[in-house]
């Protein structure tokens, strides 16, 4: 009988121990997720600085882009981390869809948005807090270099597909032009890449997108077919502009609604960065030009914007 008492003695203590340690793993785990609950950014960059994850859609140079070791590059990946340097943060950069960029944003899976991304649209302005502008755009129509019957987007007709990246302003308008009935179809695709390349092969008449990467992607082109060429040869890239420049727009940095604390530290660091120069070697480096004061002005300019559909109606 006492043998047996002391055996379920010892199994008692050695049952006690098991929940002991079952339990403090579990009050581990517990606080572990309850400590990355309000504050999206983490505490894990250099000295113990504060890390905001930057998302950003890759196919968007001279914004947005991918080198040749897979790293993202560009003018918003430069113009973060010096914005990060001055305000005494680090960044860490996600890929993601264009499209997907501001419910990323609204569920916390990133902290900032930098992806050459309209400011001046006003349902973004519902969704999302943007910061001062740091760029002028403004839409293009690309077609291929051979094409001579479309000059402008008024020659577009009833029978043509047209291209543009979801989740833009050029989307908007190729869709736009599809209700109307002024073109057949607006071919919605997933990377400005994507687009232009169904433009050179002939299954879409035209591509309308943001100029300053319609440009980029026609001088790459054009520098990679002269690496090619004899020499002395001249070439031409396989799509160009026409018309003129539409729907004029600004770019800006998002945060979520109501991030002031991060907002304010990003446009102090815009206009840092214009006072000291160092936006304009950013831009100078990826524009391929000489920043003028009125590229610099839309820091400081007022942040107010006039929707172009509100515009349309006040004209009418």
């Amino acid at each position: 009988m006492r043998m047996s008492y002391f055996r379920k003695v010892r199994k008692m203590k050695k049952f006690k121990k098991v929940l002991a340690l079952t339990l403090t793993f579990a009050m581990v785990l517990s606080l572990a997720a309850c400590g990355g609950g309000d504050d999206q950014k983490s505490a894990s960059g250099s000295e113990g600085k504060d890390v905001y994850k930057v998302g950003m859609e890759p196919t968007f140079l001279p914004f947005d882009g991918t080198g040749d070791n897979g790293d993202l590059i560009g003018l918003d990946v430069d113009l973060m981390k010096a914005i990060g340097e001055d305000q005494g943060f680090d960044v860490e950069f996600v890929n993601l869809s264009f499209d997907g960029l501001v419910p990323a944003l609204q569920t916390g899976q990133i902290d900032i948005i930098a992806s050459g991304m309209n400011a001046d649209k006003k349902d973004r302005n519902e969704e999302v807090d943007f910061s001062n502008r740091y760029y002028r755009s403004g839409l293009v129509v690309a077609v291929a270099n051979d094409n001579t019957t479309i000059n402008s987007i008024n020659d577009l007709t009833p029978d043509m597909k047209v291209a543009a990246q979801t989740g833009t302003t050029s989307a908007d308008m190729a869709e736009k032009l599809a209700k109307e009935g002024k073109i057949k179809e607006a071919v919605i695709l997933n990377g400005v890449d994507i687009a232009m390349m169904q433009l050179i092969n002939n299954d879409v008449q035209a591509v309308i997108n943001d100029r300053p990467v319609t440009q980029y992607y026609i001088d790459t082109q054009k520098k990679n077919a002269q690496k090619d060429a004899k020499e002395g040869e001249e070439v031409e890239a396989p799509v160009k502009i026409v018309g003129d420049v539409m729907n004029s727009e600004r770019y800006g940095i998002a945060v979520q609604k109501g991030n002031k604390e991060l907002l304010d530290k990003i446009n102090a660091g815009l206009k840092n960065l214009k006072d000291n120069g160092k936006f304009a070697e950013i831009y100078e480096k990826w524009i391929g030009q000489e920043a003028t004061e009125n590229d610099l002005s839309v820091i400081t300019e007022s942040t107010d914007f006039v929707d172009p559909d509100d515009a349309e109606k006040a004209a009418n």
